[in-house]
């Protein structure tokens, strides 16, 4: 008799994958993203475990939406007095927290618990990095993501 295969906390591998933002599409990068830090994409993948990977996430001022998304689409924050709502949209975002943009998007696509914000912990995202962003001493590999 075969029985499935549980993945203990110890046996878990984790990698430093590096993602290019330049022109992806915002769904489709934060989808593939959440994936791979929920553990998805490897073989081991357990549901109750963080099985992984670590994520850097360069150029992310450069990401592309389709439609009328830059003007239509509006993130919301309110600080919980009267009158605290401020809304922004997605043009306003970009220009000013690119990072925020990703950071929102990916974080919707995860658990909402502490084995989500766990995941959501081994996300980093930087707006102009380019070549030079603080984690070169992980040695992080490239990872492409299919448009």
């Amino acid at each position: 008799m075969r029985s499935t295969y549980i993945a203990k906390s110890a046996e878990v591998k984790r990698e430093w994958l590096l993602i290019d933002a330049e022109g992806l599409t915002l769904g489709r990068l934060a989808s593939e993203v959440a994936s791979i830090l929920r553990g998805k994409t490897k073989p081991i993948y357990t549901p109750h475990l963080d099985t992984g990977d670590y994520v850097v996430i360069i150029n992310a001022e450069k990401i592309k939406v389709t439609g009328n998304k830059l003007s239509q689409k509006i993130y919301k924050s309110y600080s919980g007095y009267v009158g605290g709502l401020k809304e922004t949209n997605l043009a306003t975002m970009l220009a000013k927290k690119p990072e925020e943009v990703l950071r929102h998007a990916i974080k919707g696509m995860l658990p909402k618990n502490k084995l989500g914000y766990a995941m959501f912990r081994k996300l980093h995202v930087h707006a102009g990095a380019g070549p030079t962003h603080g984690y070169a001493a992980q040695q992080p590999k490239k990872h492409t993501i299919k448009e």
